[in-house]
């Protein structure tokens, strides 16, 4: 079945070119063609649908943008920490330590009960226009419990991450380096099956940088992918170490040194960022102008948990860059495509080009523009996903 999208008012392809990050066209028209794109043009020179099962969309002057690519999320869990997001709200400091109380909830919950949850959230973040989500586990900290926080995040996404090094579980406090030969042995052996990445939280009450290192070379030598949560409470090594091991990316940087920065800018690694973090727990927002001036690329994505940031919402995220971390509705729009394409080292999504997959969105504003200008407004009319309407 081919899919011909016309009048279309403003296309954001991300083909980038002269010097237009989001390489906009106008009144432009797409054809997709099963699950990917055909062709891209001006809508005057728009190829004729007519067999049987082709259809014609008039975008009647909206936008179309790429499907947003959520690079970092936690979907896969048991529980609810209102209480502790109403604490943070009356003046309490966030903690890493809060993820324990959702391990347990984890623990207790079925895999049928677990499932639901995740569902549901991705259903949530589809309607909200994400085509394409990354899973992480990080909340069973146990080998049968990570197992089967993977093996459900891969039945819907096949962006999963193991994420056994979250925190040090209470049954091994004071016993992390116990906790980590658990980690890179037996774990990661019913893990890795089922997952793509590997990840570790290198933040002072997680992770040290030697332990981060160890669980990462540990993932790669079972053919996983590094990636890294680090420099979210505050400044250290983690961001090094990312670059040292070629991570995809490293996830929050919150608080970056010049240091940090000029290794960013001089690498391939993504910095993705998490503004939904700091409206939660009312940490400072990350100087986005900062690093894109810097030649830093740069990823948004939500980071869904019910700890520090449960909101699914990339146009949430999107407005939140624009007003509170000095980025352009243009680069934001690009960083939450293209820049979590990247993150997840993928060229066959976040982009609108022939051979791409076909995830796009029709929004019901004629601008991308409007995804910052009128936040909280469902704006998603429509979502293709793999060329059919999501």
């Amino acid at each position: 079945m081919r899919t011909l999208i016309t009048h279309i008012a403003e296309l954001t392809t991300n083909v980038s070119e002269q010097g237009d990050l989001c390489g906009t066209r106008y009144d432009a028209a797409v054809l997709i063609d099963g699950d990917r794109i055909a062709w891209v043009g001006d809508a005057k020179d728009a190829p004729s649908v007519n067999a049987a099962g082709d259809a014609t969309v008039d975008a009647s002057g909206r936008a179309v943008i790429p499907g947003f690519v959520d690079s970092h999320s936690h979907i896969v869990f048991g529980g609810d920490r209102a209480t502790e997001f109403e604490a943070r709200m009356a003046g309490q400091k966030y903690a890493a330590g809060g993820i324990r109380s959702t391990v347990a909830a984890t623990r207790a919950a079925s895999d049928d009960e677990l499932r639901a949850r995740l569902r549901a959230l991705q259903e949530e973040m589809r309607a909200q226009g994400t085509t394409t989500v990354e899973i992480k586990s990080g909340y069973g900290l146990t080998v049968v419990d990570e197992e089967r926080l993977v093996r459900l995040a891969s039945e819907v996404t096949s962006e999963v991450t193991f994420l056994g090094a979250h925190v040090v579980p209470a049954e091994y406090e004071g016993r992390a380096e116990e906790y980590v030969d658990l980690v890179v042995g037996p774990m990661l052996d019913a893990c890795a099956p089922h997952s793509r990445w590997i990840d570790v939280f290198c933040e002072t009450g997680a992770f040290t940088v030697a332990q981060s290192k160890r669980v990462l070379e540990a993932g790669v030598a079972h053919g996983l992918l590094p990636r890294v949560h680090a420099s979210q409470l505050g400044p250290g090594e983690g961001v090094r170490l990312a670059v040292e091991l070629g991570a995809a990316s490293i996830d929050h940087g919150t608080y970056l040194t010049e240091a940090d920065v000029a290794a960013l800018a001089g690498s391939d690694t993504v910095l993705t960022l998490l503004p939904g973090v700091e409206f939660s727990t009312r940490q400072p927002y990350p100087d986005a102008r900062r690093l894109i001036d810097a030649g830093v690329r740069v990823a948004l994505a939500c980071d869904t948990n019910p700890g520090s940031s449960f909101t699914s919402s990339m146009p949430f995220c999107i407005a939140v860059a624009v007003r509170d971390m000095g980025m352009t509705p243009a680069e934001a729009v690009w960083a939450a495509t293209a820049g979590g394409a990247a993150a997840l080292r993928r060229d066959d999504i976040g982009v609108i080009a022939p051979g791409a997959r076909a995830d796009l969105l029709l929004l019901e504003a004629p601008t991308r523009i409007h995804l910052a200008y009128r936040p909280g407004v469902p704006l998603v009319r429509t979502v293709w996903k793999d060329g059919s309407v999501s």
